[in-house]
């Protein structure tokens, strides 16, 4: 159950992304700026919570200047001026500050903005295109100089290759360390991605989805660590499992963003019914596959929200394991138990093995084969805009 794959939510930031390129940039370049979400509005003061997690206070006069554009604007030619008072919480802005303020104080020298609504709505337009036109599973191979990447995915019945087809113009990204947020993925060329990665793409599809000319794609290496609690330090946010493939004790470190759910008793043994191929409604990987956006979902997908991660294992009828795992209740550390099984998504470094996802009561999920990949791509966020928390 252990492998390494990759791809999840809050993938807010990409309204911005867009918006931070070229002539923004080139244009803010004298002044401090920071990027962020607004938490609060009070009278000319707006606090937002950074991009870094900072809360920050920064007083808006009316001689600053205020501009709204489109979630995916490239530059400000179509932005249109707004009044203060339409800012709103949720919104995403572009605080400019003025370098001539009082030494001691933050003012703003030009807001640019992001409706919140606006965001949702791109979200869920991304989301969908995510799932109609894309594709997911683990790299099988990689040939660079013709630019194709062989994935393979769904288990047993349901398993199917799919030809990733790459041109000159595909966007390829790769997941930043201990992530799985699509805004936070960087631009990596092909050889960047290797066997065994987990890889997202989306473009045009041949009539079976076994083919796919990719517009984008994103890809990282993760870890799945399936297996029982040995002990949880909450103080410290640990907990060690002992894999049930190497049955080695794995330290897991747990983070604020890590999604934590635990499955209902009745839902994960519905789970791996249907994932062990037991069920009339299993079939095909999934109508969902190529979405990261199903969590996304969740990221939202809060990581997370919606169909923020797309999945393998929804089958006929209507069947989503993705969906089924986003609906998941939410769980703090504290809920777990010495001696219960978890199935762990994570990353690696040389600081040790960061949870990206954690599942409690998955032990039914623990004897069907696609239970551990239906987890991953669940965790992993698309290119779906998440807003931000």
């Amino acid at each position: 159950m252990i492998s390494k794959m990759k791809i999840s939510v809050a993938a807010s930031n990409v309204l911005m992304a867009a918006v931070l390129t070229a002539s923004v940039v080139a244009n803010a370049q004298a002044a401090a700026r920071f990027l962020g979400t607004v938490t609060a509005v009070n009278g000319t003061t707006l606090t937002v919570k950074t991009d870094a997690g900072e809360l920050r206070q920064v007083d808006v006069p009316a001689t600053a200047v205020l501009k709204q554009v489109e979630p995916g604007a490239k530059d400000l030619s179509t932005a249109l001026s707004i009044a203060y008072s339409t800012i709103e919480t949720g919104d995403r802005v572009l605080v400019r500050l003025d370098p001539n303020a009082p030494a001691g104080s933050t003012v703003a020298l030009q807001i640019i903005a992001v409706k919140q609504a606006a965001l949702a709505k791109k979200q869920e337009q991304e989301r969908e295109d995510w799932q109609q036109r894309g594709v997911g599973g683990l790299v099988k191979s990689v040939d660079a100089p013709s630019g194709v990447i062989v994935l393979t995915a769904g288990a047993g019945a349901s398993a199917k290759t799919i030809t990733i087809r790459t041109t000159p113009s595909t966007i390829l990204k790769r997941y930043a360390p201990a992530s799985v947020r699509y805004d936070l993925a960087k631009v990596a060329p092909l050889d960047s991605i290797h066997a065994g990665d987990q890889l997202r793409a989306r473009g045009a599809k041949n009539a079976d989805g076994t083919e796919i000319t990719a517009e984008e794609a994103v890809s990282g290496s993760f870890r799945n660590v399936s297996g029982l609690i040995g002990s949880i330090d909450t103080a410290g946010s640990t907990l060690v499992v002992k894999d049930l493939t190497t049955k080695k004790l794995v330290t897991i470190h747990v983070a604020a963003d890590t999604q934590m759910r635990r499955l209902p008793d009745r839902m994960a043994t519905m789970l791996a019914t249907v994932l062990s191929g037991n069920s009339a409604g299993t079939g095909g990987a999934g109508r969902g596959q190529g979405a990261p956006g199903g969590g996304q979902t969740d990221a939202a997908n809060a990581r997370g929200g919606g169909p923020r991660q797309g999945g393998f294992g929804s089958g006929g009828g209507g069947f989503d394991a993705q969906q089924m795992l986003s609906r998941a209740p939410a769980i703090p550390l504290s809920d777990l138990k010495k001696g219960e099984a978890v199935m762990v998504v994570a990353t690696e470094d040389a600081s040790g093995t960061a949870a990206i996802t954690l599942m409690a009561g998955v032990e039914p999920l623990l004897q069907a084969p696609a239970a551990s990949q239906n987890l991953l791509n669940w965790s992993l966020s698309s290119g779906a805009p998440d807003v931000a928390q």
